[in-house]
């Protein structure tokens, strides 16, 4: 049995006067544990709503997801330890960078002990371990968003929803942070779903990335990356497997315009 079985969604939202607005159709996937898989699709097409189903926070139309053998609904939530990243870091300008890492963790009840351990330990993951005492707007983006990273990681989550945390980020930046995220995956063996519009950044992360159409979205393809991390951006295997999604994609597209 997968980690995560997701089997035959559907989600609409009603509409006053108006047919609802149909957001899922029929999309079935399967996730195996410690998998990083990317949610590739154009953008309004549901994927952050998917996340959400996933997540707990709203509740499919029809179907079903599955995690770690636990239906998952907003009243039955699995046992499974999630953490979101967002595209913005969302971080608390008033506190420092340690303090925001530091704050779910002082939420969940934690000794302090415990505490100090996660927060230094998580930093020095995303390697802010000397800006631990800085405040959010004396940061860069790209370091803002590591440290949003290692607040999501400090919970020690079994699951990590990543929901385009790098699209806000000029390209150089965002590659830099594509590794460090492999790195991190890596080293800490999470299940991640990484969710992106940008075809290179999901053929580079992923181990398998899954393209869903246009609203309402179901799986157009499903696509192995059998390339070794850690990976080189400029890698001609990649290169090639990026051509061939993004052939895939515009075909989608065509086919949903005509």
């Amino acid at each position: 049995m997968a980690y995560l079985e997701i089997a035959n969604l559907n989600k609409s939202f009603p509409r006053a006067g108006a047919p609802p607005l149909e957001v899922l159709a029929d999309l079935s996937t399967a996730v195996d544990e410690g998998a990083l898989l990317s949610i590739l699709g154009p953008s309004g097409c549901g994927k952050s709503t998917l996340l959400n189903i996933i997540n707990g926070l709203d509740d499919a139309t029809r179907g079903s997801v599955t995690l770690a053998g636990t239906r998952v609904t907003t009243q039955t939530r699995s046992n499974v330890k999630i953490s979101v990243v967002f595209q913005q870091p969302r971080l608390l300008a008033w506190l420092t960078v340690r303090q925001n890492v530091a704050l779910p963790l002082k939420e969940m009840g934690l000794q302090k002990d415990e505490i100090a351990f996660r927060t230094d330990r998580y930093l020095r993951l995303v390697g802010l371990e000397e800006f631990a005492e800085y405040f959010p707007l004396q940061l860069s983006g790209g370091m803002q968003q590591r440290v949003s990273l290692a607040r999501g990681l400090a919970i020690e989550p079994d699951l990590l929803l990543a929901d385009e945390p790098f699209s806000a980020l000029d390209e150089f930046s965002a590659r830099r942070l594509r590794q460090e995220f492999v790195r991190i995956w890596a080293e800490t063996g999470k299940t991640i779903l990484f969710v992106t519009h940008n075809i290179r950044e999901a053929v580079f992360l992923s181990t398998r990335v899954l393209m869903i159409t246009t609203r309402p979205a179901s799986v157009h393809l499903e696509v192995d990356v059998d390339v070794p991390h850690m990976r080189h951006p400029d890698d001609d295997t990649l290169f090639a497997l990026e051509k061939q999604i993004t052939r895939e994609f515009l075909q989608m597209e065509g086919e949903a315009v005509a």
